[in-house]
């Protein structure tokens, strides 16, 4: 991610019926150098530079042949998993509808759903090797709630890595402030040769997210 000079910051009239978080939200948006960025490289989201600077340093892609993209809604992520390694099998999944991307499988479906898991691997035409999972649940407002119900998410979709995962695969997640709960990050060291937290520079720092990044997947041990 380059960043230039730009313009200087720029401020937004607040408008009738507009909130002051919802003013400050557009604010940051316009002046976001990766918002900017994504614009001109066509990614739907900045978050697709979070993917892109956690491969840099954690190698996430390379050999790649089919990955499973979590939370995939706008599309960022699996944007680059297809500009980046064209050949593999991608296949998103997400409450959210998503606009269709040429060469990935995107399903509209709760992914604790019972029949989810089987969809995907349906749709990935076989185990991945990697699996990404950038979903977070919606806030409430209460801090303690929020945290307990975006962990669920990320122990919901650890599973799903150790029951599909090739041999050798990786596990990506976004959790929050604190990182992974000593619980799961047990389970993680179980069945993965490496276990490191990341904050990539596109996370915003005011921002409480972090990511859990698995490698070298060890098998099922039970």
């Amino acid at each position: 991610m380059t960043r230039g000079q730009g313009d200087p910051g720029k401020r937004v009239r607040t408008a009738k019926g507009r909130t002051a978080s919802s003013t400050r939200w557009l604010e940051r948006q316009l002046n976001d150098p990766y918002v900017r960025q994504a614009k001109s490289e066509g990614y739907r989201s900045r978050a697709a530079y979070k993917l892109l600077e956690l491969d840099e340093k954690f190698t996430l892609l390379r050999g790649v042949r089919r990955v499973a993209d979590l939370g995939v809604a706008p599309g960022g992520w699996t944007q680059v998993v297809r500009r980046r390694i064209p050949a593999a099998a991608v296949a998103g999944i997400d409450l959210l509808e998503t606009e269709p991307i040429e060469g990935a499988a995107l399903l509209q479906l709760d992914f604790t759903a019972p029949e989810a898991p089987a969809l995907l691997l349906e749709a990935l035409g076989g185990a991945p090797d990697l699996v990404l999972s950038d979903m977070a649940a919606n806030t409430v407002g209460h801090k303690q709630t929020d945290h307990l119900r975006t962990m669920g998410l990320v122990e919901e979709a650890a599973w799903f890595a150790i029951d599909t995962l090739e041999p050798g695969g990786a596990f990506v997640a976004k959790v929050l402030a604190g990182g992974t709960d000593a619980e799961l990050l047990a389970l993680l060291k179980k069945h993965f040769r490496t276990v490191k937290h990341a904050k990539p520079p596109a996370s915003r720092k005011g921002s409480s997210e972090w990511y859990v990044v698995a490698q070298g997947f060890k098998g099922r041990s039970d």
